[in-house]
């Protein structure tokens, strides 16, 4: 994850519900497939490269606002390479979080050829699948699956297809101060306990998509789930889930939270932190460098997977992975898949880690000397994406990510008990169910 331009990881459902955008939007000339664009696919299992391999014309990358040309420079490498065989590629930025969401939405709604590759956030995948909005990519993603770490693939995984490359992930960590704990502590009751005993633990507290991430760490380390196995039904109200929202809760009322944390998103926790206002911080890999430039903790401090929960639990981090996509309306699907295939190369990987700091979801390059070089915390990163999860997958997650983090506001806040928040969660995410 790029320090210069870091995800908020979770700006992408805060307020739009599934497919909430108004009819009517205004087709959108197309761009994408302006140059006679070659239109080979690999047949009923989706796009192969062999059949991509002699793509033309022009492909079109949109993804977030490119503040640190992470997106821009792998155009550019991708330009020279394929110039002489007539391929290129140009880049549109859309604006960060909900506004990329709802562009993206608009264009397809609009049945738009404009944009052949998007930047996807994990948990929009099965509500864009849903809607028939992808191609389906599980033909190529299969013939390197091997080279990923599993738990990587799963986010633009849904109904056993793969409608997604992934590039870019990021999992949750424990910073913890060295001048005052030895060490992370080793479980979820261990760090509150010491938190409520020295200067507290900031996390995303505030009542958005990071809340619900938050609780869910706690949450499936204690055994919780959120939906069925067959995602048709609620099982947010569960004794694993009351456990862990008490947790959190007592963690409130007894100091073990900082003072405001249920305002805090990722910067207000990272810049509690680094005001040395707080002894542990949850939060995202990208604040590692930033910390190191902290002149209140530089030197002093460190990083941990997310510990387990007591009692036969296990660590779970919730992975927050961007995968690039192809739009089904796209004219140059062939080029698209080349772009992708250049853009997720064990030498672009490398580029982004030891660059932008992009943590890169390859095996191999966990043990790349440069990579180790630019993350020292490598191993611990491998451990937590290795141990992680991906949110729920049903394509009204944004409706069920809402009910999950509004009932724990209302927890937080003392203004309803664990229980009533959870039943209140489980009511809404049923009737958010049967709406499909």
């Amino acid at each position: 994850m790029s320090t210069k331009n870091p995800r908020v990881r979770g700006a992408g459902c805060r307020a739009l519900a599934c497919g909430a955008i108004a009819a009517g939007v205004l087709a959108i000339a197309g761009c994408g497939g302006g140059d006679e664009p070659s239109t080979k696919t690999g047949g009923e299992s989706g796009l192969t490269l062999a059949a991509a391999d002699k793509a033309t014309g022009t492909v079109t990358f949109c993804g977030p606002k490119d503040i640190s040309r992470i997106n821009a420079s792998g155009v550019e490498r991708f330009n020279k390479a394929f110039a002489a065989q007539g391929l290129k590629a140009q880049l549109v930025e859309f604006p960060e979080g909900d506004q990329q969401r709802s562009q993206f939405i608009q264009r397809q709604q609009a049945k738009s050829p404009e944009c052949d590759i998007f930047d996807a956030s994990d948990e929009w995948i099965a509500e864009f699948v849903s809607q028939g909005w992808l191609e389906d990519l599980t033909a190529y993603v299969d013939s390197r699956k091997d080279a990923f770490l599993p738990t990587t693939l799963k986010a633009a995984n849904y109904e056993g297809r793969q409608w997604g490359v992934p590039f870019a992930v990021d999992s949750g960590l424990i910073y913890y101060r060295t001048d005052q704990v030895e060490s992370s502590p080793k479980s979820w009751q261990a760090l509150y306990a010491q938190a409520a005993e020295t200067d507290g633990i900031a996390y995303q507290g505030a009542p958005y998509e990071g809340l619900t991430v938050n609780f869910l760490e706690v949450a499936l380390s204690a055994g919780g789930q959120v939906l069925s196995p067959d995602g048709k039904t609620s099982a947010i109200n569960s004794p694993q889930n009351l456990a862990a929202l008490t947790l959190m809760v007592d963690g409130v009322q007894n100091g073990a939270a900082i003072n405001g944390v249920t305002t805090y998103q990722e910067e207000e926790a990272r810049r509690v932190f680094e005001n040395g206002k707080a002894t542990f911080q949850r939060n995202w890999p990208y604040a590692y460098a930033l910390g190191q430039k902290a002149p209140k903790i530089k030197g002093k401090f460190d990083v941990a997977p997310l510990p387990p929960f007591e009692d036969g639990g296990k660590a779970v981090g919730i992975l927050g992975i961007d995968s690039y996509v192809i739009s089904k309306y796209s004219k140059n699907k062939a080029g698209a898949l080349k772009l992708i295939d250049f853009l997720t190369t064990p030498e672009t990987f490398r580029i982004s880690a030891t660059e932008h700091s992009r943590t890169p979801p390859l095996r191999a390059l966990f043990d790349d000397p440069s990579v180790r070089k630019a993350t020292p915390f490598a191993d611990d990163l491998r451990t937590a994406i290795e141990n992680g999860a991906v949110r729920p997958r049903t394509p009204v997650y944004p409706i069920v990510s809402q009910a999950i983090y509004k009932n724990i506001t209302a927890a937080l806040s003392g203004k309803v008990s664990p229980e009533d928040a959870l039943k209140k969660a489980d009511d809404e995410i049923n009737k958010a169910l049967r709406t499909f």
